[in-house]
């Protein structure tokens, strides 16, 4: 019979990072669920739609001590001044809400003491990313909304963890595909020569276990995630 204790949910969690995390959960032994709007997630719905994530957390997930949010828009990689409005706030409008409805539904219902939700940001909340329209300051508000969030577990004696974890550029995930193109093109570049200069990047084997690693080391309310692993953020 599944417990408390195992139970994990995965927005997006049929490719890319998602997919490792997901796996990564379930080898570690949490009855892990994935939520996408594809047919092969375990929960078939658009994480970012207003009323799924209470949805999800009453009816299907059984209580999960684990929500990793890491569903998410690939961005429009055009130039900020060839975006419409529509294109730059794309990641406003699923990262960003996603963060929002689940992390706002985890407080009100809320979620057991001893949960954690882990929010995928970004390094471009960071550094910036002149090539994705919104995206940066969509990354920067999900890392916000994590915060905010954890300060309210505190005030409310909830005792819910709120975490986000900000992966540098990654080749090999949907996201990391299309910003290695949009750099390598305006570098004059070929996409080879820029995976190249990057150096080791997060795989989604290493994002699982960055996700395993922030399960098991409380403290800090984010971390970057590199290929060297977690490095603490104030």
């Amino acid at each position: 019979m599944q417990t408390f204790e195992q139970a994990a949910i995965v927005t997006g969690g049929t490719r890319g990072f998602g997919r490792g995390i997901a796996e990564a959960l379930a080898k570690a032994g949490y009855t892990t669920r994935t939520v996408a709007r594809g047919e092969e997630a375990d929960i078939v719905a658009d994480a970012a739609e207003p009323g799924v994530a209470e949805r999800v957390l009453t009816e299907h997930a059984h209580a999960p001590v684990v929500v990793v949010l890491n569903a998410g828009a690939i961005p429009d990689t055009a130039p900020v001044h060839e975006q419409t409005w529509e294109s730059f706030t794309a990641p406003w409008e699923v990262d960003v809400r996603q963060a929002f409805e689940w992390t706002r539904a985890a407080l009100r219902q809320p979620l057991a003491p001893g949960s954690v939700v882990v929010l995928l940001s970004s390094g471009a909340a960071l550094g910036g990313s002149p090539r994705s329209g919104g995206y940066a300051g969509a990354k920067a508000m999900v890392r916000f909304i994590a915060r905010y969030a954890g300060e309210e577990s505190e005030r409310l004696g909830l005792g819910i963890r709120f975490v986000a974890l900000l992966p540098g550029l990654s080749p090999g995930t949907g996201v990391g595909d299309a910003g290695a193109r949009a750099y390598a093109a305006k570098q004059g570049i070929s996409v080879e020569e820029f995976r190249a200069r990057l150096g080791p990047v997060v795989t989604p084997e290493i994002a699982g276990q960055a996700v395993l690693d922030v399960l098991g080391r409380p403290g800090a309310p984010a971390f970057t995630v590199s290929a060297a692993g977690l490095g603490e953020i104030q």
